[in-house]
């Protein structure tokens, strides 16, 4: 692409979303090796733990291209690593992005998910002057798929066995959510 993607620090009430820093490959690893909070993933649990450094490395790449930006979140109240979410294939031509998260087993069901990725989507319809956040999920994990009709996101369509992850097939919902259709909620916090 050649146009440098901003890193944005947000805050919201209850989480900081921050760059990744070296110090979060050991908390990655943790998060990316547990077979239950990756068994709705592309891919398999980590084995390595070069693997974080491997993704740390893909992020920065990201930020130099580009292309994307993934950000640690982390809660507000103890500086706890619960997971990250990303915005990435970042087209300015075409306006537009795919959103993606993860959080460890520890965090779920507390609308951190929502609330990060409402943080992230007000950063990409403003900051970036998005146009249109795409976003795939398992067809198997509701969960993710309500985090994203909360935040006002469309299930467009279904990717018929698009993955296969340890031999087991398996297809995914593809949400849509438009510049038009976007209802910020709250505001976050500005970074401290």
């Amino acid at each position: 692409m050649g146009t440098s993607l901003p890193v944005p620090a947000l805050q919201t009430a209850r989480l900081r979303l921050r760059a990744f820093k070296g110090t979060d490959a050991d908390d990655l690893f943790t998060l990316h090796s547990d077979a239950h909070v990756l068994r709705y993933w592309d891919s398999p649990p980590w084995t390595d733990r070069a693997r974080a450094d491997r993704f740390l490395e893909v992020c920065r790449q990201m930020e130099r291209e580009g292309t994307g930006t993934r950000l640690a979140v982390e809660r507000a109240s103890d500086g706890a690593f619960i997971g990250w979410c990303t915005l990435a294939g970042w087209n300015p031509e075409y306006r537009s992005a795919s959103l993606g998260y993860c959080y460890g087993e520890a965090a779920w069901g507390n609308g951190y998910a929502t609330e990060a990725a409402r943080a992230m989507l007000r950063w990409a319809f403003d900051t970036l002057d998005l146009n249109r956040v795409q976003a795939e999920t398992d067809t198997r994990n509701v969960a993710s798929a309500r985090v994203l009709e909360k935040l006002g996101f469309v299930r467009e369509g279904t990717l018929r066995e698009d993955c296969v992850v340890n031999g087991e097939v398996s297809d995914s919902w593809v949400f849509g959510l438009l510049r038009r259709e976007w209802q910020p909620g709250s505001d976050p916090l500005p970074a401290r």
